[in-house]
């Protein structure tokens, strides 16, 4: 056991996040791998892109976890004529006392949906740079802050879609994570057709964490022991994708960083307090395909993210990991 934690602290950390994995899973059928992944970037303070075509569950998944939790809820839908001042906010001249007062937009929220973020315009995206990276919105000048925890779930339809505008990669770099939902397994598909919701808005959810519970959860995450020799396991992975002759370029200081908080989230979900290299190899996927373009990129978005996720495994199988 680490130093920093005690079997108590592991024990409610687990309990917690037992409790989330159960409720989502109550809504969402077929999923738990995705539901797991959510739940790292929450604890690791990391934001989720969610990438499929549509209908396939995005929002359902966003909504789901924001109401397993006591926070304040907000969902963006994003379209061609959104201005960044509706997700921010603006500033509004009152009458009675002379002078101008912010009025915040709807990002002000613990778990903010960013449903189909790429209709909207390359400008309106970036309006979601500074508080995804700082959880701070600056406007005229005063630094205003977002909730605490923050995050924001955004949903994207395949970029070749009809009205869609690619992210630019300084906003996918903001993202801890880019996920796929996929089509549910017959099974599962069977029972959602059973059931009588039409719509996410429908779920009847309770909360079974607090705030302070999360807060709680992320600040454990930034204590699991991580050993020297996995560190470098990360670097190495990191390397490799710089002399990759198939990528532009490689993945950023950033992007290491992100897969050392994620393999240390993953392992408290697991009810461990250090980082195995299994938590690394399981995250590298889904923590940096999206930071990587091929030289040479194919028309279908869907089938380059393939190739990525292709190329990213076999880096990942030929380097021995520590043992």
């Amino acid at each position: 056991m680490s130093d920093h934690y005690s079997a108590n602290q592991l024990s409610v950390a687990r309990e917690s996040l037992q409790k989330i994995r159960v409720s989502m899973r109550g809504t969402i059928k077929g999923k738990d791998t995705v539901i797991d992944q959510v739940l790292i970037a929450l604890v690791a303070g990391g934001h989720v892109l969610i990438e499929d075509l549509p209908g396939v569950g995005k929002t359902t998944l966003a909504y789901a976890l924001a109401r397993s939790m006591d926070c304040v809820f907000s969902r963006i839908q994003f379209t061609s004529d959104l201005l960044p001042s509706d997700v921010t906010g603006v500033a509004i001249y009152d009458e009675t006392i002379k002078e101008f007062v912010f009025k915040k937009g709807p990002v002000f929220a613990n778990i903010v949906l960013a449903d189909e973020i790429n209709r909207a315009t390359p400008k309106t995206q970036s309006s979601l740079l500074e508080v995804m990276d700082r959880g701070k919105v600056t406007v005229d000048g005063q630094a205003h802050a977002a909730g605490t925890p923050f995050m924001v779930l955004a949903t994207q339809n395949p970029v070749d879609y009809e009205g869609t505008f690619p992210l630019p990669e300084s906003q996918m770099d903001r993202f801890l994570m880019r996920l796929h939902m996929g089509y549910p397994q017959a099974a599962d598909e069977l029972e959602i057709l059973r059931s009588a919701r039409t719509g996410y808005d429908s779920i009847a959810m309770d909360p079974v964490v607090t705030r302070s519970e999360i807060l709680q959860l992320q600040k454990l995450a930034e204590q699991v022991f991580i050993e020297e020799t996995v560190l470098d396991y990360i670097l190495r992975i990191v390397s490799a994708t710089r002399t990759e002759e198939d990528f532009r370029a490689g993945v950023s200081v950033r992007g290491g960083l992100a897969l050392k908080h994620a393999a240390q989230s993953r392992a408290l979900l697991e009810g461990r307090d250090f980082v195995v290299p299994e938590d690394v190899a399981a995250l590298v996927v889904p923590v940096l395909a999206h930071r990587l373009t091929l030289v040479r990129p194919v028309s279908d978005g869907m089938e380059e993210r393939r190739m990525v996720g292709a190329i990213l495994k076999r880096i990942v199988s030929s380097l021995p990991a520590p043992v």
